[in-house]
């Protein structure tokens, strides 16, 4: 007893097993709340405006005073700003568990990682057959993001029945994934480069690297770097949020755990709850039936709900069969399928991605409406098959 409440409050992974229950409750909430909000006749139409308003005499995409340029309307705020914290979490994550976690050797990080490799490829393949030679290509990245914190706080619902062994291989299956998204967001989703800001970006970069390199305390000067990387991240054509995976990088490993817990709280309790009230801001009746019924829609739900269960447990037979890895122990090939069923959350990366895909509204609000059909249906299949089948 005394060993666990001392790793629940030193160990950011043990942290976030035991909190993601309540995170994926806040955040079913927070969606909830705001699709009910979007729909009232009168309110729905002040709620959506309120998100997407953008500022008097202000440019589409930025705000323009004097030299600064920066998001101009609340869901720009939260997607560029206030997720690049989600990223630098996820970024001191990944880095953590590269260097002592999950994926600090190849033998621990093989099965986690080809796992996430074809759940990423077989749910893209799906989605574009069905959408190859449509204007809807550019989501073929939304259906291959697993979202985390749903995933295990369903996974927590079921109590003994899921393994905490298979807890964290779903959280190193995650944190591969979310690493892929990144990459993909970083490549595929940016605007027009803009060379003198990418060479801003390397020079913050660099500063930071010398700090790191010097053994120099994490503080306030690092945060100044930090925000000016992000400005000129934002600037530049790349995503914005990719800056705080970059500036996680750089953070000395001996403040990994605490830096990890700091941010825990404010970005799983306030800014996802927040990133799921501006995002999922959608006038159901604007996305009717034949949208729900268009190859855009069911490229997404197939990914979610057929590619991701199919790549992972296919990726992860192929790879122990052979004997590369070995199924982590007290998990049978069983709870393998549970595990990838509850993988098809796609939840905040991929309402994210949809977020940048699309340009036009309408293919936006389709997209993630889907992605919420596909996610309801992997929480309910997967909860019944995970409690139900031994």
């Amino acid at each position: 007893m005394i060993t666990f409440f001392k790793l629940k409050f030193v160990d950011p992974l043990i942290e976030f097993i035991h909190d993601s229950k309540s995170i994926g409750i806040i955040l079913l909430t927070c969606t909830v709340i705001s699709l009910i909000l979007s729909n009232i006749p009168g309110i729905g139409s002040v709620y959506g405006n309120f998100w997407n308003h953008t500022f008097n005499g202000l440019n589409e995409h930025h705000l323009h005073l004097a030299f600064l340029s920066l998001p101009n309307s609340p869901t720009l705020f939260v997607n560029d700003f206030l997720m690049a914290f989600f990223f630098f979490l996820a970024g001191m994550e990944i880095k953590r568990e590269l260097m002592q976690g999950e994926l600090s050797t190849t033998k621990k990080a093989l099965l986690p990682l080809m796992a996430a490799i074809g759940g990423i490829i077989v749910p893209a393949i799906l989605f574009t057959q069905f959408n190859k030679e449509t204007q809807f290509m550019t989501g073929w990245a939304i259906p291959t993001a697993t979202d985390i914190a749903f995933t295990l706080g369903i996974a927590s619902l079921l109590g003994n029945r899921v393994p905490v062994t298979l807890k964290i291989f779903l959280t190193a299956l995650a944190i591969i994934d979310d690493l892929g998204a990144i990459v993909v967001i970083a490549l595929f989703y940016g605007g027009q480069i803009q060379i003198g800001y990418v060479l801003l970006c390397a020079f913050f970069i660099l500063l930071l690297y010398l700090l790191n390199r010097n053994k120099a305390r994490f503080g306030v000067f690092h945060w100044i770097i930090g925000f000016l990387l992000w400005y000129c991240m934002f600037n530049s054509g790349l995503h914005a949020t990719v800056a705080g995976v970059i500036f996680a990088m750089m953070i000395p490993a001996k403040q990994l755990r605490e830096l990890e817990l700091k941010f825990h709280t404010p970005v799983y309790f306030f800014i996802m709850p927040v990133f799921a009230l501006a995002n999922t801001a959608i006038s159901l009746s604007a996305v009717g039936f034949n949208d729900l019924h268009s190859t855009l829609s069911w490229g997404i739900i197939a990914g979610l709900c057929l590619g991701k269960p199919i790549g992972i447990v296919g990726a992860s037979y192929f790879t122990v069969t052979r004997g590369y890895a070995a199924l982590p122990t007290g998990i049978s090939w069983s709870k393998m399928i549970g595990a990838g069923i509850l993988a098809g959350i796609g939840f905040t990366m991929s309402i994210f991605i949809s977020s940048l895909a699309f340009t036009v509204d309408l293919y936006a609000d389709i997209a993630k409406v889907s992605v919420l059909i596909a996610s309801a249906i992997a929480i309910t299949v997967g909860y019944l098959w995970l409690k139900f089948k031994n």
